[in-house]
This record gives structure tokens, sequence and C-alpha cells, in this order.
């Protein structure tokens, strides 16, 4: 558990689906995955440079290897913020576990900010498959940390989407017990928000209470309401949200000036 003291709003930096490869410069559907990372996380924290977290919501790699992690690590140490990363289904927990735990960058499941917020993560690998699935303990450990802090609000991070997106071919790896999630979650008033990656796209739903938000990767995007798989030209973002200390969340997208014209779109998966 991490306490970071504020007086004012507390302003997160989402970046989400890096899929950093082994090698620097090699490319992913066309896509130097490494170069679009570095120039999101550029843009990010130039445009916020009053923000106090940057938060990884997964596939930070695409085959987890120690380089990988590193190299990504190494970047997020020169933007001297705090950063706090979870998994997805293509990383190695594990690894990413030896390579963040350090000063100003952990993968600790609660963060508390000053005295009004905490952020939750939550692990939806379901090792060696690419759907998500929350396991009794993930569930069991949330319900805990809202116990524990009843005073305080909370933003709930995780990987994989737990409602359809309306990509049938992604609604195929939601959560697979999404509704368990959103059942606990919806029980607690100060449960504000989860917010998610996987999807490579928007995503913004109410449910109660609740927004559930979806983020668009660093590298490339998925065209959204496809049956099959398809990539869409939107460039890479990244999601800012502004916890303030009433409750209420502010929270846009922001995408990188220009076109993604290296983009292989003949490919038929990654």
């Amino acid at each position: 558990m991490t306490t970071t003291q504020t007086n004012k709003s507390f302003k997160v930096l989402q970046l989400t689906d890096q899929h950093i490869l082994p090698q620097a410069g090699k490319t992913l559907l066309g896509i130097d995955t490494d170069f679009y990372f570095q120039a999101v996380l550029n843009d990010a924290v130039a445009t916020h440079p009053d923000a106090d977290l940057i938060l990884l919501t997964g596939d930070l790699t695409q085959d987890p290897c120690l380089s990988s992690y590193q190299r990504i690590s190494a970047r997020l140490a020169e933007k001297k913020i705090n950063c706090l990363s979870l998994p997805g289904n293509h990383d190695d927990f594990a690894l990413m576990q030896q390579v963040f735990n350090k000063k100003n960058n952990n993968t600790n499941k609660q963060t508390l900010t000053g005295d009004n917020w905490q952020i939750i993560c939550l692990n939806s690998q379901k090792v060696g498959k690419a759907e998500g699935y929350l396991q009794p303990e993930e569930l069991t450990l949330l319900e805990e940390y809202l116990n524990d802090q009843p005073q305080r609000y909370t933003l709930i991070a995780v990987h994989h989407h737990c409602l359809p997106c309306g990509s049938h071919w992604m609604d195929t790896m939601k959560i697979g017990n999404g509704e368990a999630l959103l059942e606990l979650a919806c029980k607690y008033p100060k449960v504000k928000a989860i917010t998610t990656g996987h999807i490579h796209q928007i995503l913004k739903h109410k449910v109660r209470h609740l927004q559930l938000l979806g983020t668009p990767s660093t590298c490339f995007q998925f065209k959204p309401d496809s049956k099959d798989f398809a990539l869409d030209n939107c460039m890479p973002g990244y999601r800012w949200l502004e916890l303030h200390v009433n409750g209420k969340i502010e929270t846009g997208v922001v995408r990188l000036q220009g076109q993604l014209n290296e983009l292989d779109f003949d490919s038929s998966g990654y």
C-alpha cells in the first residue's frame, strides 16, 4: 500500500497496451511500438505537467521479457512521476514485479491519495489465454480494500473490459466474470469508475453511479463495432483522469496529431 499526500485534486495519466517488443525498433502490425509509447508518454506529460501518477493498465509488452520491461521502466523514470502498473494478457506479472517495484514505480494493488481517494488495481490475467477472468481472491481483496477505507472514493483499474464494447471478436475476451465485478462495485457508492485497457479504443458507459471507461492504445487501434479483427487508422493516445476531493471525476482522451501511415491493414491478427 502506498500513500501519496495531496491537498488538491489528483491527476492520473492512463497509458495502456504498449505492446513493447523484445528489441527496440522492431514493428508490430507495421507500428514501432517503442517509438509511439515514448511519443504518447512525452505528449501526456508535457500536456499535463501537474500529473500525480502515470497508470499503465496492461499489455505493456507483446512477448514479455526483461529487456522490454527495462526499456519501459527507463522511459518512465525519466519523467520523475510516480508510476503504477498492472498486468494484461500479454504480460508476465512476476517479471513486471521484479523490474517495476522501485522507488517511483510499483505494481501495488492499493494506492492511497491523501485523504480522499484510493486506486485499486486488479489482475484480470488468465495465464496463457487472451480472455480475462478475476480469480476469487481478486474480488475478495477488492472488497477488503473497500471495507477498510469506507471514507475514500475509489477508482478501480483493470486490463480487460467487464461489459461488451460492441466488437464481437474483442468481446469474446472480456472478463468472464465481469458481472461479479460490477455487482460488487455497485454495492459501494464511493466506487466512482472502472478504467480498462485491452480494447484499443474509447469506451464510456455508465452503470448506476459507476463510470466504465476504455482507453486507446499507445500503438495501434482496433476499429469499433467490428465483427472480426479490424484495425482503425486513429492515432495512438491516452486518457487523463482528475480525481476531485468531492468524489467527482473529470476525464478525457487525447490522441497524437498526424496520420498512422505505416499501419498494416492487411494483417488478420497479432
